[in-house]
């Protein structure tokens, strides 16, 4: 009864994140309708999201998010199958900061905009969840196992991503892996023992090609860093500790 034109208008209410049952009303279009159209448009409307949907490449929607999205999946995201070939991304953030959280699902949103996003409230953490058949095309990362055993390889793809937004890679490996803290000293200064406070930024991540993305990413924006060892890095530098408070900042 309705034209294709018809079908990707509604579907463009659905992604600006309103309800089914509002989009309906507005439409005058069934919710049963609605849902029938995103399921079956998604694979042929996926192009911009799942680079490897449809035989061809391409971008997700919006690369920064994506390059954020991906640097939070890589510390604390799993992907699992479910029925009917469809997938759930789950990413797991602590309740002590609720806008981290926050970025998250707005991530999750902007690089698949068709499909909801919920939250699964568990003890002391939230699971920052979406359901979709191409999450792993967009994360081709997944496979069995912990991450950290086995090999973590970018696609080509995904490199061209990472390397125009190394910020937000690295901002999403910081609030899923890492920690912005305050260290101090003392000195004796004219008889008298003063306190010296200054921040620093750390990385903790068990698979060695996670490391390696990281500092690689480091590397890119000019960052200074150094190995504690093989699962640690440290950012302590004055100019790059200024340059993470600008681009990354402390957990909120």
């Amino acid at each position: 009864m309705y034209d294709i034109s018809t079908r990707e208008r509604t579907l463009a209410l659905v992604a600006q994140g309103r309800s089914l049952n509002s989009v309906s009303k507005e439409t005058g279009i069934s919710r049963a309708a609605i849902r029938s159209w995103h399921t079956r448009l998604e694979p042929r409307r996926a192009g911009h999201e799942c680079p490897r949907c449809q035989g061809r490449s391409g971008a997700p929607r919006n690369p920064a998010a994506y390059a954020y999205l991906l640097g939070f999946y890589l510390g604390d995201g799993c992907i699992s199958a479910g029925r009917r070939g469809v997938y759930a991304l789950r990413i797991v953030c602590d309740n002590a900061w609720p806008g981290i959280i926050d970025a998250c699902e707005a991530a999750m949103r902007e690089v698949h905009p068709l499909n909801r996003v919920c939250r699964v409230r568990k003890q002391g953490c939230v699971a920052v969840t979406s359901f979709s058949k191409h999450w792993t095309c967009l994360f081709p990362q997944h496979g069995p196992g912990k991450k950290h055993e086995r090999r973590i390889v970018l696609e080509a793809w995904q490199w061209e991503i990472v390397d125009a937004h190394p910020w937000d890679f690295v901002r999403g490996l910081i609030h899923s892996d890492g920690c912005r803290v305050i260290n101090w000293t003392t000195r004796v200064i004219a008889g008298e023992r003063k306190r010296y406070e200054y921040p620093r930024y750390f990385f903790t991540n068990l698979s060695e090609d996670v490391v390696h993305l990281f500092t690689r990413s480091l590397d890119l924006v000019g960052v200074e860093w150094k190995k504690a060892n093989v699962h640690n890095i440290s950012v302590a530098r004055k100019a790059s500790v200024a340059l993470m408070d600008v681009h990354v900042g402390p957990k909120y």
